[in-house]
C-alpha cells in the first residue's frame, strides 16, 4: 500500500497543521508514559528540519464534547517540551480567537499544541464546518494518529479534505510493517491470538485463516475453543454464543491446511485475583472449581518452537492476565520467542493495545520489528477494514 507521504518542499515554510494521538496516561498532572508522544518525534522533527512551523492538534480522554479540564492537554506540552528541549506553547482552544493570536505572534521555532479537540461535540461528528475552523489558520494538515486512524472524526479525516495533506512517517511506517504482516507474508506464517474474547477477534481470524500456516490460540479465548472441542473448562472464560463458530473454524482450518495449536496445559486458580494459589493442570483435565489463567508451561515451549519456526510473526492478544505477576509467564514466553525470532531474521509484529502493553512491561518492545501504536486501529486494519484516516493518501 503506496502512501502520500510530505517532501521538504512541501511543507518549507508553511504552516502545518499536525493530528497526533497525544491520548496519554496522566498520574497527578503529569504524564506518566510518554510513548505515544516518541512515537511521533520522527514526523515532527522532519517537518521543523524542512521549515516547517508546526501545530499539534489531539484528543485525550472521553470529555464527551464539554470542556473538561481533567482532559486538558496542558501538561503534555510540557512533557513535549522536556523530551525535546523545543519553545512549546499551550493554546487553550482548537478553533477560533486564541488559535487565531496564537498564530499571529507564532516565533520561529516555537511549536503550538492545541487545547484538547474533543471538548468540542462536533470533532467526533466528523463535522465538516468545524474541520473548517479547525485548518483555517494553516496552509498544511498531516496526518500522523494512526491509533485515531479507525475514527472517522473532524481532526482525522474531513479536514485532510480541506486543504493540501499527508500522511506523517509514524503511519507510514505503521502501514508499512502492517501490511507486510497482512498482505504479504513471508512464509511459514504464525498468527498468535490471545486476549479474553473470541467476538473480539472473529474478523481477523476470517481474513488470516487464509494466509496463515499455523495459528497459536491463547488467553481467555483458548477456553471456548477447547470446550468447543467438549473438553472440561472448568469455570474458565466461555464464550457460548461462540462455540458453534470455534467449531467451524477448527474445521475449516482442517479443511485449509491451516494448522491450530491450542494449549496443552493451563495455570489455574480458583479465583481471578494476583494472590490466588495457582497450579499447573493438563488443558483437558481442568477442575471444575478452577479457572484457567494463563497458558501453562508445556504450551509455552510448543508454542515458542512454532514461532521460532517462523518468517513471518503476528501477534495480537496476551496469553494470560499478564498485568498479575503469577499468570504472566506465558505472555513473557511468546514476548520472549518474538524477540529470539526477530534476531533470526523474522518480521515481527505486535498489535497495539494490550499486546504492546505486555511487551513493554518485559521490556522486549526494541527486540522486535514492530510494535503498533494503534490497538483498534490496528484490529481493525488485519479484518481487511479501510481506515477513515487513511483513506485519502492511499495512492492507486
Amino acid at each position: 500500500m503506496r502512501l502520500k507521504t510530505f517532501s521538504p518542499s512541501d511543507v518549507a515554510g508553511k504552516k502545518v497543521l499536525v493530528r497526533v494521538d497525544f491520548n496519554v496516561p496522566l498520574a497527578g498532572g503529569k504524564v506518566s508514559d510518554d510513548t505515544r508522544i516518541k512515537a511521533h518525534l520522527p514526523t515532527l522533527t522532519a517537518l521543523r528540519e524542512a521549515g516547517a512551523k508546526i501545530a499539534l492538534v489531539s484528543h485525550l480522554g472521553r470529555p464527551k464534547g464539554t470542556v473538561n479540564l481533567k482532559y486538558t492537554l496542558e501538561p503534555v506540552g510540557e512533557e513535549l517540551a522536556k523530551l525535546t528541549g523545543w519553545t512549546v506553547r499551550f493554546v487553550p482552544d482548537c478553533i477560533g480567537e486564541k488559535v487565531d493570536e496564537a498564530v499571529a505572534e507564532w516565533k520561529d521555532g516555537e511549536v503550538l499544541l492545541l487545547e484538547n479537540v474533543r471538548f468540542h461535540p462536533e470533532e467526533e461528528k466528523n463535522d465538516t464546518d468545524f474541520a473548517k475552523k479547525l485548518v483555517k489558520d494553516f496552509d498544511v494538515f498531516v496526518m500522523d494518529a494512526f491509533s485515531a486512524a479507525h475514527r472517522a472524526h473532524a481532526s482525522t479525516r474531513a479536514a485532510a479534505e480541506l486543504i493540501p495533506s499527508f500522511c506523517g512517517k509514524l503511519i507510514e511506517r505503521e502501514i508499512t510493517m502492517l501490511s507486510a504482516a497482512r498482505d504479504n507474508p513471508k512464509k511459514p506464517f504464525v498468527l498468535i491470538l490471545g486476549g479474553a474474547k473470541v467476538s473480539d477477534k472473529i474478523a481477523v481470524v476470517e481474513n488470516m485463516l487464509k494466509k496463515a500456516d499455523t495459528i497459536l490460540i491463547g488467553g481467555g479465548m483458548a477456553f471456548t475453543f477447547l470446550k468447543a472441542q467438549g473438553l472440561e473448562i472448568g469455570k474458565s472464560l466461555c464464550e457460548t454464543e461462540k462455540l458453534d463458530f470455534a467449531g467451524k473454524m477448527l474445521e475449516e482450518a482442517k479443511t485449509l491446511g491451516v494448522k491450530i495449536v491450542l494449549p496443552a496445559d493451563a495455570v489455574v486458580a480458583p479465583e481471578f485475583k494476583a494472590d490466588a494459589p495457582s497450579n499447573v493442570v493438563p488443558a483437558d483435565a481442568i477442575p471444575q472449581d478452577q479457572m484457567g489463567l494463563d497458558i501453562g508451561p508445556q504450551t509455552a515451549e510448543i508454542f515458542t518452537k512454532e514461532i521460532l519456526s517462523a518468517k513471518t510473526v503476528l501477534w495480537n492478544g496476551p496469553m494470560g492476565v499478564f498485568e498479575m505477576p503469577a499468570f504472566a509467564k506465558g505472555t513473557e514466553a511468546v514476548a520472549k520467542a518474538l524477540a529470539d525470532a526477530t534476531a533470526k531474521g523474522a518480521l515481527t509484529v505486535v498489535g497495539g493495545g494490550d499486546s504492546a502493553a505486555a511487551i513493554a512491561l518485559f521490556k522486549m518492545e526494541d527486540k522486535v520489528s514492530h510494535v503498533s501504536t494503534g490497538g483498534g486501529a490496528s484490529l481493525e486494519f488485519f479484518e481487511g477494514k479501510s481506515l477513515p484516516g487513511i483513506e485519502p493518501y492511499v495512492i492507486g
